[in-house]
């Protein structure tokens, strides 16, 4: 399939690639373009804002949870009709877990066969900037980089210096030139960017964004090399299918604690006939009505946590339904709201308490990163071929600054920790009843359909099917 697209990659971690990418999705999108995002990598909150900006879901693409084809083939899908699609990579080109860079963003845009636009953070650079060009070509002679976006210039005396530097030693063309500005600062905290669906004033501020990139940034350019890039195909049609059987209401809170959610993941809910149900844990003083299970994703509880525990109300009737074996998922800071409390800068509040011990923010992460783990026989959800080790086995990631007060007193676990840290260093995954809470964000994949599995438990639970 032949798809306009490009990759937005940087020369290292935090030159701006993110801002110059948001940019490009709203400067395309505010052409009248079709644009379809994609992000590099286990990420939640670049994500929101590229989906603002494009205003259209971003997807994930991870070697580490996926392979080949179903990258691949998670592309061809969603890019399907668009004018343009935007991958934004994560870290530096060359950057990723193992030597060889199999799982880089090099390749994966080798993989995907897309053009690489460089984003440099220029600061204090001028002929300098020509052997760092030189050099990430020379390193692998698969990568296209076929444009350089120069970032953080310091003005258009820098800029033309910068200009005739790159045009004199390389054959790359500069693209953009994109100047220091404090209005492309994006928010941060200690997860790194602030979710978009938090920002309250994040439309006008993606709008500013795109409207700096559209004049510092060449794009009917961007658009040619785009459309340049190569067909790409599969070697097998690796789909994840699920089977509807009977429709089911699941509640899932998406507000200012918790956003974390993936949308291939969300998707799959559909899939596998679930109706989610939105709510919100700070507002809503009920859960919605008639529903069949629980999701509570991560997000940033300890921002919230004396809102979420004024509303009594909401904790009481989690609390109760999870008494009454509703079944219920929770991932990081749904763990933490599900715990007896949050403790945070000094401070401290009481959560639902169906996991009888409190939880703890530090400075620091406690877990961050790729994680292993295998099921133990505590997993409460149906699982294929569990004879089979492989099936066993889940890839996924984690990254949370909280941990528990005395994880020894959280009753059985789901998962062995064989990478990572999970609850405890040694295992993950708090099983009560008919709930299952961890540290862990799962992705659903070919080799770990954890919504389907989650879908299928739910559906023999549901009193309303019995």
């Amino acid at each position: 399939m032949t798809n306009p697209r490009i990759f937005i990659s940087a020369a290292s971690k935090s030159s701006g690639k993110t801002t110059i990418s948001i940019g490009l999705c709203a400067a395309f999108k505010g052409m009248g373009k079709n644009v379809s995002p994609f992000k590099k990598g286990p990420d939640y909150i670049d994500p929101v804002w590229l989906s603002h900006a494009a205003g259209k879901p971003c997807y994930n693409l991870d070697f580490y949870t996926s392979d080949s084809d179903e990258i691949l083939n998670t592309l061809i899908r969603h890019s399907q009709g668009s004018d343009i699609s935007i991958i934004e990579g994560n870290k530096g080109l060359y950057d990723g877990l193992d030597l060889d860079g199999s799982n880089s963003n090099a390749a994966l845009a080798v993989l995907s066969r897309t053009p690489v636009i460089l984003v440099i953070d220029s600061r204090g650079m001028t002929r300098g900037i020509a052997p760092l060009i030189l050099g990430y070509q020379a390193f692998d002679a698969d990568i296209q980089i076929a444009g350089v976006i120069l970032n953080n210039v310091g003005g258009s005396r820098h800029e033309g210096k910068l200009q005739r530097v790159i045009e004199h030693y390389t054959d790359v063309p500069v693209v953009g030139a994109v100047h220091k500005n404090e209005q492309l600062h994006l928010p941060e905290r200690h997860l790194g960017l602030k979710p978009g669906n938090e920002y309250g004033e994040v439309e006008d501020k993606i709008r500013n964004i795109g409207q700096i990139i559209a004049s510092q940034v060449e794009l009917e350019r961007i658009q040619t090399i785009a459309n340049s890039a190569a067909e790409i195909f599969t070697h097998s049609q690796k789909v994840l299918r699920h089977g509807r059987g009977k429709t089911i209401r699941i509640a899932i809170a998406r507000d200012s604690a918790f956003n974390f959610y993936y949308q291939n993941d969300l998707d799959a809910f559909v899939e596998c006939g679930a109706e989610l149900v939105e709510f919100d844990t700070i507002l809503d003083h009920k859960l919605p009505d008639n529903i069949d299970g629980l999701f509570i994703g991560g997000g940033f509880p300890e921002t919230q946590m004396g809102k979420l525990a004024q509303n009594i109300q909401l904790k009481q009737e989690i609390h109760s339904k999870i008494e009454d074996n509703l079944p219920v998922y929770a991932e990081c800071g749904g763990l933490m709201y599900l715990s007896r409390s949050i403790e945070w800068r000094g401070k401290k509040a009481d959560m639902v308490g169906t996991i009888p011990t409190g939880s703890i923010v530090h400075d620091k992460p406690q877990g961050r990163g790729y994680v292993v783990m295998e099921k133990t026989a505590a997993f409460p959800w149906s699982q294929e071929r569990s004879d089979n080790r492989n099936r066993k086995i889940i890839k996924a990631h984690e990254f949370h600054y909280s941990s528990l007060e005395n994880p020894g007193k959280t009753s059985e676990h789901a998962f062995r920790v064989l990478r990572g840290t999970g609850i405890d260093g040694k295992y993950d995954g708090i099983v009560y009843k008919n709930m299952l809470a961890c540290y862990t964000h799962q992705r659903n994949t070919c080799s770990n359909p954890w919504v389907r599995q989650f879908t299928d438990f739910v559906k023999s639970k549901s009193l309303r099917y019995a």
